[in-house]
């Protein structure tokens, strides 16, 4: 349909011009082209492109941009970090949105993009690859050189995008939005982020104890428990077989230590994936704690996932852990139910998950900044959270310094949980507050029509500890 609208309009142009030229002596001079929307971007210093993928509405390219590895030393090293543009139209508002991890090279559009009907520039994490300094100086990984990244293809990009833009994520991407502006706090007109832990005190995880004693029903936490507790109990004859399956595979466990250290972490992460990713009503499909090795093996690898904790299906997150284990922070949770069935004490943490040459030490004081900012200093920002979704256990809360900001929460709601599974009124509420920010005609309901393949929620199935 857009084509044959500017087909038309074309058409309407050309006929205008010619019955305009028929009564005057003097052709009309023709009206300049706005250039490209490609050109315009590769007209910016340090822009490479990559490539172009067809979708009808819009325009979606893939870009390098060129980035200093230490921003508070420019000439100290650069590289090439991805993005990727959904362009709509330049007099529309930008969403700037990350998932704190790689970036995907197909169309999507979040839902503040939806909201607004506007472009969306999606840029990949710094040392997520190929976005990683060669060598990597695993120092120069932290928010603040994150959050310089925004700002400075922001700052690039802002000529051509003129309008107001929104900063937006899910998961470890409303981390990264919500680090992003307290750095930053000019550059956005809003945040939306979206199911963004916030470990401010990293060794005080007391409130996923409380969760996981109040989550769902009283009948499915105890089957849970019993699934979680018989794994271990059949413990080496799923070992033995997950090992046969990672020598299969060609799957090793360095990094971890061997098969019987990585299905400790698998089962652990157990009961915490079940609520990331399912619901309530999914408490049906759990396996009774008699049931067979094979159903059992089955579960676990589904809920779990066995090649999560193998070198390779460790290596493409190892900038997540390494973050982690130095600013971020990680959930701990105690597990009485499997007393006296766990053999490797301390294993349930970041610096076994990242390789021994990188070197990590833990920032106390990074969190407790941001948490901080956003209680007291914070402005036009959305926080959403799911019920039943663990890493809502330690949330952004608003104090009575923060403006013009919300925190929702959905109601039975996992890891997936956004602004269309809020009450009529929240939904409203917030859809309006998100459009008001972007310079939009508030109209309480998406500006652009539902596109199933453009606005799929891509929920990213991660062990536990990796929002």
């Amino acid at each position: 349909m857009g084509k044959a609208l500017r087909w038309l309009l074309s058409l309407v142009i050309l006929v205008g011009a010619a019955g305009w030229g028929a009564g005057n002596a003097s052709a009309r001079p023709a009206a300049p082209q706005e250039p490209d929307i490609k050109e315009r971007v590769l007209d910016i210093p340090g822009m490479s492109f990559v490539e172009e993928k067809p979708y009808v509405g819009y325009r979606f390219l893939v870009f390098s941009y060129t980035q200093p590895v230490d921003h508070r030393h420019p000439s100290k090293g650069t590289f090439q970090q991805r993005f990727t543009l959904l362009h709509k139209a330049t007099d529309r508002p930008t969403v700037f949105y990350t998932s704190g991890y790689n970036v995907t090279t197909t169309p999507r559009r979040s839902e503040p993009t939806q909201l607004v009907d506007g472009n969306q520039v999606s840029m990949e994490y710094r040392f997520f690859t190929p976005s990683r300094p060669q060598p990597a100086d695993w120092s120069k990984l932290d928010i603040w050189q994150a959050a310089s990244d925004q700002h400075r293809l922001y700052q690039a990009l802002k000529p051509v995008y003129g309008r107001k833009w929104l900063a937006t994520g899910g998961s470890k991407g409303g981390m990264t939005a919500t680090y992003y502006r307290r750095f930053y706090p000019r550059d956005m007109a809003g945040t939306i982020a979206y199911v963004a832990p916030n470990d401010v005190v990293n060794k005080e995880d007391s409130a996923y104890d409380r969760f996981f004693r109040t989550v769902g029903t009283a009948e499915c936490r105890t089957k849970l428990n019993a699934v979680q507790r018989e794994a271990l109990v059949r413990r080496d004859e799923i070992v033995a077989r997950y090992q046969k399956w990672a020598d299969d595979e060609k799957q090793t466990f360095t990094v971890v230590g061997s098969a019987d250290k990585a299905y400790e972490n698998v089962v652990l992460d157990l009961v915490w994936a079940f609520w990331q990713y399912h619901l309530l009503k999914d408490c049906a499909d759990v396996p009774a704690a008699t049931a067979s090795t094979d159903e059992l093996y089955r579960f676990i690898d589904e809920i779990s996932g066995f090649s999560a904790y193998t070198d390779q299906g460790l290596e493409t997150y190892t900038p997540y852990y390494y973050q982690a284990g130095t600013e971020l922070g990680s959930p701990s949770f105690r597990t009485p139910h499997l007393d006296g069935l766990l053999r490797y004490p301390g294993i349930y943490a970041p610096r076994n998950y990242v390789p021994r040459d990188i070197p990590m030490r833990f920032k106390p004081k990074a969190m407790r900044d941001v948490d901080s900012w956003v209680r007291h200093d914070s402005q036009r920002m959305l926080f959403v959270y799911g019920q039943n979704d663990p890493w809502g256990g330690e949330r952004f809360r608003l104090g009575k310094g923060a403006e013009d900001s919300y925190v929702y929460t959905v109601a039975g709601g996992n890891h997936g949980s956004n602004i269309a599974g809020l009450t009529a009124g929240e939904k409203a509420k917030a859809t309006e507050a998100v459009q008001r920010w972007a310079g939009v005609s508030p109209a309480g309901k998406p500006l652009a029509p539902l596109d199933k393949r453009l606005d799929k929620r891509d929920l990213e199935r991660l062990p536990v500890l990796r929002p």
